[in-house]
């Protein structure tokens, strides 16, 4: 009778191991349980997790930073973002100084990225941050296997293999839509509906990118080449949502408060995308992160160990990938193969290509 019971469970179990996935079996599991009724048990699981193995406060100070990018700028006439300012002191060698990832783009570094200890009374957090240059790269979007969860074409599920050759970065996208019920919009595909009062990715036609509070329809207009929510802005004007510290939006499965690794993409004055991500974070600490780095407006992005990932490349080609983002659970190749979940890409920019090829 028990066997009999089960058997629905262990088929749907099983099924859904044998598909494709680029996660790990155990990762796909606690998904699927999840998935099906067991939320409330993963979540509180995690939440004790979590919570036992918050980092105590104090404790001796980090004596060296990761290494990260290859090389100080080369001087151009172009902007270039100001050094992060030490929020421990003293700063410790190359803290918040931006290193180049790459190859140039028109006599410019297109990307820039730098990590810094964010939090005096947690000195043994890194913050780990990206800077990208918006004259000299193009903003890209793809589906991946099962996110966002839509019948629409969804391409090749990895970096299109036509378009590795000015590939320069790649990042992750947001919640799924289950957990953040945004909207998702390629090159006038719309695979979710776009909700008002949502942070919102978008990037348009003209080249120019943004991170704005949606308050357009439920599709965008023929300027904007793609558009991605998650959750209402955790920055606007510089300053965080007041919401923060008590309103669930931004982590309602663990909470804003609890500590888990977290990431985040902004907008500076200049219209440059700022990403961050670092471990232990609740979503205002990910939010004062984003501030410093320069956001006027930000957005949280995926949360949860298995989730951040910012990646570059030395060489064309998607030659030489190096993590900015040090997650254990993937791969430097991760979106050069199908992956379950949407990502961006950064391309350099290319002279009157206005969009992005689907493939």
């Amino acid at each position: 009778m028990l066997l009999i019971v089960l058997s629905p469970i262990l088929y749907s179990y099983v099924v859904t191991m044998m598909k494709p996935s680029s996660l790990p079996l155990g990762v796909r599991s606690i998904e699927w349980v999840r998935a099906h009724g067991g939320a409330w048990l993963v979540n509180d699981v995690e939440r004790l997790y979590y919570s036992w193995t918050a980092p105590a406060k104090g404790g001796p100070a980090l004596r060296t930073l990761p290494t990260v990018g290859v090389s100080a700028p080369h001087r151009a006439p172009s902007f270039k973002p100001k050094r992060i300012l030490p929020v421990i002191t003293p700063s410790l060698p190359g803290e918040g100084v931006w290193r180049t990832t790459g190859p140039l783009v028109s006599g410019a570094p297109p990307l820039l990225v730098t990590t810094f200890r964010p939090d005096p009374s947690y000195p043994r957090l890194v913050a780990y941050v990206g800077w990208i240059d918006h004259t000299r790269t193009q903003l890209g979007l793809y589906p991946g296997r099962y996110e966002p969860p839509s019948n629409q074409l969804r391409g090749p599920m990895d970096v299109p293999q036509g378009q590795r050759w000015r590939l320069l970065a790649t990042f992750n996208s947001g919640f799924t839509y289950n957990d953040g019920h945004g909207g998702f919009s390629v090159d006038g595909r719309e695979y979710t509906p776009l909700q008002r009062g949502m942070g919102t990715i978008v990037a348009y036609r003209n080249g120019r990118v943004n991170v704005i509070n949606w308050r357009g329809g439920a599709v965008p207009g023929h300027a904007i080449v793609l558009a991605r929510q998650n959750l209402p802005l955790i920055v606007n004007r510089s300053r965080p949502n007041p919401n923060l510290s008590d309103g669930p939006e931004w982590g309602a499965t663990l909470g804003n408060a609890i500590r888990v690794w977290r990431s985040g993409v902004g907008i500076d004055r200049r219209g440059n995308l700022i990403y961050a991500a670092a471990d232990y974070q609740t979503v205002a600490s990910l939010a004062a992160i984003l501030i410093k780095a320069g956001a006027i407006r930000a957005i949280q992005l995926d949360i949860n160990t298995e989730w951040p990932s910012f990646i570059t490349y030395l060489h064309g080609g998607a030659v030489d990938p190096s993590k900015l983002v040090p997650n254990p659970l993937q791969s430097a190749t991760r979106y050069l193969v199908p992956d379950d979940r949407d990502f961006f890409t950064v391309y350099r920019r290319v002279p009157n290509r206005t969009t992005v090829p689907f493939r």
